[in-house]
């Protein structure tokens, strides 16, 4: 049984929520051990002005991303909008999104560049492990829409491959 107050847990999930507002902080993701086997995880997400939480304990939690609610717009719009484009590969997780193995090699891929699948075409780092991600189909690079370095979030388009 647990020696901890939920009362005290709703507080502490109430904080981080306003922790993340204050910070301007998309995620944040926390687990306090309280013993041996009784802890509490929460991860606090924010996206389109909506803070989601999850809690668990004493089991890992992992969450699924909300899916995204589309709004109506008119047909131009949507087809603006590169995560809409059914060549569009996106980020699999949260992380810092690097274009080549190391600083100053040469990028995984270009624009105009034929990619097989399973190629590997960039790299995410989350949480210091570098991710590899593979093409998730054959064709050809028609626009890469992430810069090297730069953080990118589940879900963001981060090229197109037709």
């Amino acid at each position: 049984m647990s020696k901890h107050s939920p009362d005290a847990d709703v507080a502490f999930i109430s904080a981080l929520a306003e922790l993340l507002n204050k910070n301007d902080l998309t995620e944040l993701s926390v687990k306090r051990e309280y013993g041996e086997d009784d802890s509490l995880e929460v991860r606090v997400v924010k996206q389109s002005n909506i803070v989601t939480t999850t809690m668990a304990a004493p089991a890992p939690v992992y969450a699924a991303a909300p899916a995204a609610v589309a709004a109506p717009a008119a047909p131009a719009a949507v087809n603006d909008d590169p995560a809409q484009h059914p060549g569009a590969v996106t980020s699999p997780m949260v992380g810092t999104c690097y274009l080549a193995a190391e600083p100053g090699a040469t990028p995984f891929i270009t624009i105009g560049a034929t990619v097989a699948e399973g190629q590997t075409v960039l790299i995410i780092e989350a949480m210091k492990t570098m991710n590899h991600i593979p093409a998730p189909r054959a064709g050809t690079v028609k626009r890469i829409l992430v810069e090297d370095g730069t953080p990118v979030e589940f879900g963001a388009p981060l090229m197109i491959i037709e």
